[in-house]
Parts: C-alpha cells; sequence; structure tokens
C-alpha cells in the first residue's frame, strides 16, 4: 500500500505551503513510503482528487484544498485530520498503516491496558474494594460515635436529676440545723428571763425572816 499525498507545488499561499511541507517531512522522517501527486501542473490529479475527497470533508465551496492524503484509493484526511492524529501518536491508524516494531504507537497501545500511575486492571480493581471497605469502615466508626453521643446526652437528665436531689437534702440539713440554732437561742432566753425572778423571791424571803425575828 502506498500513502498518497496531493500536494499543489506552485500554491500561491504560504500557508497551505507549510502544511505540504509539514505533511511531507514527517513521512520522510519516519520512514513511510508514499507518493507526491501534484494538482497545480497535473488536471488528472487534480480531478481524481476532488472526487476522492467524500463529501462531508469537503469546505463550502466544494474545493478541497491540499494537502490531501490517501491510502491508495482509501481516504485518510486533510491536513488538520493529520496534525490531530501526530498529535495524539495514532498516525498509523490514521494513515491505515501498521505500526512497526519497537514504535511510541505500539507501546502506547500496550500501555493503554494499564492505569495512569502504572497499575494494572485487577490491582486497580482490588485498590477500589480496599478503598470502598475503608469508606464503609469510616461509615461505620462515625455511627457509632453518634450512637455513643445519643446515650450521652439521654443519660445526662439522669445525672443532673441526682445533682438536684443531692442539692435538695443539702439545702434541708441547713435549714434543720438553722432550726436547732433558733431553739437553743430560745431556751437561753428563758433561762435570762427566769433568774432574775428567783432572785427577787430569794429577797422577799430574807426580809420575812427578819420580821419574824
Amino acid at each position: 500500500m502506498v500513502i498518497k499525498v496531493f500536494v499543489a507545488t506552485s500554491s500561491g499561499s504560504i500557508a497551505i505551503r507549510k502544511k505540504q511541507q509539514e505533511v511531507v517531512g514527517f513521512l520522510e522522517a519516519n520512514k513511510i513510503d508514499f507518493k507526491e501527486f501534484d494538482i497545480a501542473g497535473d488536471e488528472d490529479n487534480r480531478r481524481w482528487m476532488r472526487e476522492n475527497v467524500p463529501g462531508e470533508k469537503k469546505p463550502q465551496n466544494g474545493i478541497p484544498l491540499p494537502p490531501q492524503i490517501f491510502n491508495e484509493e482509501q481516504y485518510c484526511g486533510d491536513f488538520d485530520s493529520f496534525f490531530s492524529a501526530k498529535e495524539e501518536n495514532i498516525i498509523y491508524s490514521f494513515l491505515g498503516l501498521a505500526p512497526p516494531p519497537g514504535s511510541k504507537v505500539t507501546k502506547s497501545s500496550e500501555e493503554a491496558s494499564s492505569l495512569p500511575n502504572g497499575d494494572v486492571a485487577g490491582e486497580a480493581q482490588s485498590n477500589t474494594e480496599g478503598t470502598e471497605k475503608a469508606e464503609e469502615s469510616g461509615q461505620h466508626e462515625a455511627q457509632k460515635e453518634g450512637s455513643e453521643d445519643a446515650g450521652d446526652l439521654t443519660g445526662s437528665p439522669e445525672k443532673n436529676e441526682e445533682e438536684g436531689e443531692t442539692a435538695t437534702e443539702e439545702t434541708e440539713e441547713i435549714t434543720a440545723e438553722g432550726a436547732e440554732g433558733e431553739a437553743e437561742e430560745e431556751e437561753a432566753e428563758k433561762g435570762e428571763e427566769e433568774g432574775p425572778g428567783e432572785e427577787e423571791e430569794g429577797e422577799e424571803e430574807e426580809g420575812e425572816e427578819e420580821e419574824d425575828s
């Protein structure tokens, strides 16, 4: 199979000439067999190129511009398609060719089955499962902590009641002590009041004894 590149050697467009040179230079550098077809000096080449470019690939005016790339009779694409394939490292697929052994394309296809970090699919699955288990265990611990917090909140009213009862008992003891103190003070006052009365009675008895004598 031969790659056909349709170019216009006498094109007045600098952009077209640069695109043609880039395509040809790339094919030569990668030792890809190709053949140039000049549409500027050969009407048959021009006609063949225009007839074999698919309708959806033609511009609005219906006249495709070079460079146009074919693999024998099979249309490959224009410069934009060629450039995208080169950037994505799928140029051999774009041209309909098998990549040579040891090429970057072959390595890329082998690496495609691996993940970007170099892990194979089986390891990636196990890592994913481990991550999911870790997340589940974290959720269980969070739920457990939430349950414990709820238990603490439930038991707090009981603690408050116990503390309230203790405070009430202490208040009652203080009140009782105060009442005992007041009772002792009252008895002491009564004792003081009875003391002077007894002294008066004693004086009266002494006076009567003197009169009798």
